[in-house]
């Protein structure tokens, strides 16, 4: 059983042999020690970089080739953001730290939102132009975020945060049912049973692993309830013969991009709330690396960030933000050189030029992502609670401000026609929990906390724990 790779036990720096101190963040370790620790964080992010193109492969109906492609690009972008991040281009793009870049599943909701809003053949388009000029206004506005995020307080974020684990939660849902609710055994009790095995088996293995096991504690529930669901015919292995081994990802090969307003206010907001979390994760990760992330630094990372989400589209990429789970990895590990991260970033770059790789995620029975999925969205909204808790929610204009932010994002979840008769602009950034309850979420924190008041310096500031 493998165990967490530890970091120097000794000092913030350690000394070359015929050289000056290098900071743990330069170390260039021995492969020894440098290959396990890359796979510990490869296993931390897999199942989140996989998990937004699975969700809308199936929401506009790809086919497995199709979805295949998805996730092919998903990896390849979420590569060479890693790279761009750990390695940098100094002074321009990079904030040079062992930092991951993926596809994140904040944008999930409006895009499935932008899906819903659009004919079969548009869908894809719609996105992916939303999902570029949010890219552009990422760049556009990155250099002056840390002007803006005293209006996104902790406050914000964990009701966003929230409310992204929360209005996903009939995604898995509708997986453990079979995934296709137009089918005749849709919801039967063989899918229901493969989908609580998987559940089952993630929550053995965390409740009874240890070290590297435990973390990949989904990934193995994933194989486990797929070699469960072979016996009973429930597994497709057909898509592994069609998939070709090597390729590149074709350029706009769902279709031109196509920019429709809505979709794009919608996914700008979803933006803003990303950037605050990369800006909260490199806060964070600087404190356990022991060093200083100023504005120069967040301004480069926020940097990758508008470049990945602005380039990925053109081969089939999402919107692309900081990883979490991966700063918890550096956190446990000690592990804190920036090469560590990157060859990760490498290994990514790689899978994602070899589809069949992607096709085999794409083989995971309906049922078996479901029961994953329930632990993976739940432990979303679980980060957003968290969040709220250390938001200073013993002032009464915090709960209201909280109380009605959630209410107006569960809405659409609660009841899906809510805005039936609302204009075409406004169902599509009103009709995803996660704008609608952002944009009241900003709207009142802005009244309680800064009009009338002095600097709005009331609201609890950007934590970066």
């Amino acid at each position: 059983m493998a165990t967490p790779v530890q970091g120097p036990a000794e000092g913030p720096c350690s000394t070359a042999p015929d050289g000056p101190e290098v900071h743990p963040v330069d170390q260039k370790l021995h492969p020894s020690r440098l290959v396990p620790a890359a796979l510990q964080h490869i296993a931390a992010m897999y199942a989140g970089v996989v998990t937004p193109p699975l969700i809308i492969g199936q929401a506009v109906r790809l086919d497995t080739a199709g979805q295949t492609r998805l996730i092919a690009a998903s990896l390849l972008i979420a590569g060479v953001a890693t790279l761009l991040q750990t390695l940098g281009v100094k002074g321009f793009v990079g904030n040079r730290l062992p930092f991951v870049n993926a596809a994140s599943s904040a944008g999930i909701a409006p895009m499935l939102a932008i899906a819903e809003t659009n004919a079969t053949g548009d869908q894809l388009p719609a996105i992916y132009g939303a999902v570029m000029v949010a890219g552009i206004f990422c760049l556009a506005i990155g250099p002056f975020f840390g002007k803006l995020l005293r209006f996104f307080p902790p406050l914000v974020t964990g009701v966003v945060i929230t409310l992204i684990g929360v209005t996903l939660m009939p995604v898995p849902v509708a997986w453990a049912q079979g995934g296709d609710k137009t089918a005749a055994d849709f919801g039967s009790m063989k899918y229901l049973a493969l989908a609580a095995f998987t559940l089952v088996v993630i929550l053995l293995i965390q409740r009874f692993g240890r070290g590297f096991v435990r973390q990949v504690a989904l990934l193995l529930g994933l194989l486990i309830g797929t070699l469960a669901a072979i016996p009973f015919g429930m597994a497709d292995f057909g898509a592994l013969g069609s998939a070709p081994v090597a390729a590149l990802p074709t350029p706009f090969a769902f279709g031109a991009p196509e920019f429709q307003p809505a979709a794009i206010i919608s996914l700008c907001l979803v933006t803003l709330v990303l950037m605050t979390e990369s800006s909260a994760g490199m806060l964070a990760i600087g404190e356990i690396c022991g060093r200083e992330t100023d504005g120069r630094t967040i301004t480069r990372g926020l940097r990758t960030d508008g470049l990945a989400t602005l380039l990925g589209p053109v081969f089939g990429g999402f919107p692309t933000s900081a990883f979490a789970q991966n700063v918890g990895v550096v956190s446990l590990t000690k592990v804190r050189s920036r090469y560590v991260v990157a060859a990760a970033g490498g290994a990514l770059l790689v899978l994602g030029v070899f589809p069949v790789l992607g096709a085999v995620v794409s083989t995971v029975p309906m049922p078996v992502l479901g029961g994953a999925g329930i632990v993976l969205f739940g432990s979303i909204a679980v980060s957003g609670i968290r969040t709220l808790s250390e938001a200073g929610l013993d002032d009464s204009s915090n709960i209201i401000l909280v109380a009605v932010s959630l209410g107006a994002g569960i809405i659409p979840l609660a009841a899906p026609t809510f805005y039936a008769d609302f204009p075409a602009w406004a169902q599509t950034v009103l009709g995803s929990g996660i704008s609608a309850g952002a944009l009241v979420a900003v709207a009142l924190n802005l009244f309680f906390h800064h009009l009338g008041t002095r600097g709005g310096a009331s609201a609890p500031a950007l934590k970066s724990s």
